[in-house]
């Protein structure tokens, strides 16, 4: 067996089962999950119906590099989304279609890193646990940054040596951010790019969630648009991540794309023929659809707006909570620890948030997750509202 799997810490899922592990809920009150990233509004109609009615391509083994036509849907959308010029980005060098972002954030590592006892991989902290054991499974040691109100909320690249710098062969970044909603601006991406330079490793930013936020005026902006205003017309070092999972309510689709520097794009081009994990026919089709529609996509953020509004609202006056930048979690800081109020919030109200314990790491600053929560604001309007109020209710007994 590969001796680094024994370095892989358990999932957050795993920690929070075993936190609520003999405990018995009220059974008056149904359950609602505010626990887990999974989007619950319906899957747009098309979608589905493009999945069945192309069935027949199962007969096909499907390319790797996806089909023009996909690719071309989606550099159409990055240019339109991100103010990129047609002729800056091409489809057949700076695009590759992925089974969804989890697991091209996974094996983008293994493509990438040289194992060796000095490399590291930077990633904020907390973090989506895939970062950490892509880091470990390359062969690499995981450095994580911690994200704080202090930095607000973004990850403090100040705790960054020189050494460390010098042994980092890739960056994770998350904006909109997992848990804490925060976004990077284009000084704070620019600022990214002369370090590449400087130290010679990748960016790999991860931006599933850039298409939930609530200022239509102000869409978060993606790090290959600062590569453009910066000048950076090749994309040099960076690469970007995004999947109609949050974007189109379609998580089973499993269905993304990454972007960016056309020579490494061609490097993970070459991994993934080797990998075998090109996406079906079936899929190609629904996605070309979601990535040309932008109706469903601003009626979804309306959705959330609505309930982000509602949620807030009850919770204002009794704890401190705003809303985030981006995405769709609150990142809420707890007036006890972390997992006693996830614990006895399940034991005595039916309502599962994740501890912010489970998505950080021990740094010497501290652990950045320690008493907070994230809720996850997925479920249907009125649970979100319910689950609001009795979260109210607890905290008034504490």
């Amino acid at each position: 067996m590969n001796p680094n799997l024994a370095r892989l810490q358990p999932y957050p899922f795993e920690r929070l089962n075993a936190l609520k592990a003999g405990l018995t809920p009220p059974t008056d009150k149904e359950h609602i999950a505010l626990s887990i990233g999974e989007p619950k509004h319906p899957t747009p109609a098309f979608i589905s119906e493009a999945i069945i009615s192309h069935l027949h391509g199962l007969t096909q083994y499907p390319l790797t590099r996806g089909s023009d036509d996909l690719r071309e849907s989606i550099t159409a959308w990055l240019s339109h989304r991100f103010n990129i010029p047609a002729n800056d980005i091409d489809a057949a060098h700076h695009v590759l279609p992925v089974n969804g972002t989890r697991e091209a954030l996974f094996a983008f590592a293994q493509c990438v890193v040289e194992a060796d006892d000095d490399a590291l991989v930077l990633m904020p902290n907390p973090f989506y646990q895939i970062y950490e054991g892509a880091a470990i499974l390359a062969g690499a040691t995981p450095l994580f940054l911690n994200s704080t109100a202090e930095s607000n909320y973004l990850a403090d690249f100040s705790q960054v040596t020189e050494t460390q710098w010098q042994r980092c062969q890739l960056l994770y970044i998350c904006s909109p951010g997992n848990p804490t909603g925060a976004v990077m601006d284009k000084q704070a991406l620019t600022d990214l790019f002369a370090l590449a330079d400087k130290y010679d490793f990748i960016i790999a930013s991860d931006e599933c969630y850039s298409e939930i936020y609530f200022d239509e005026d102000k869409p978060p902006m993606g790090m290959l648009q600062a590569c453009i205003e910066a000048g950076r017309n090749d994309f040099k070092r960076c690469i970007v991540f995004h999947s109609l999972s949050k974007r189109s309510n379609a998580p089973g689709l499993r269905s993304g794309f990454v972007a960016g520097d056309a020579d490494v794009i061609a490097q993970f081009l070459k991994y993934r023929t080797y990998h075998g994990c090109a996406m079906s026919t079936p899929t190609q089709a629904a996605s070309i659809l979601a990535w040309n529609d932008e109706a469903h996509v601003e009626h979804n953020r309306d959705l959330y707006r609505e309930k982000f509004a509602a949620v807030i609202e009850i919770l204002k006056p009794i704890i401190a909570v705003e809303q985030p930048d981006a995405g769709f979690y609150l990142w809420v800081k707890t007036p006890i620890s972390d997992t006693d109020f996830a614990r006895d919030l399940f034991a005595t109200q039916n309502v599962t948030v994740l501890p912010g314990s489970y998505l950080s790491r021990d740094t010497d600053n501290g652990n950045p997750g320690e008493n907070y929560v994230r809720m996850a604001l997925v479920a249907p309007m009125d649970e979100c509202i319910e689950a609001a109020m009795r979260i109210k209710e607890f905290i008034q007994t504490l």
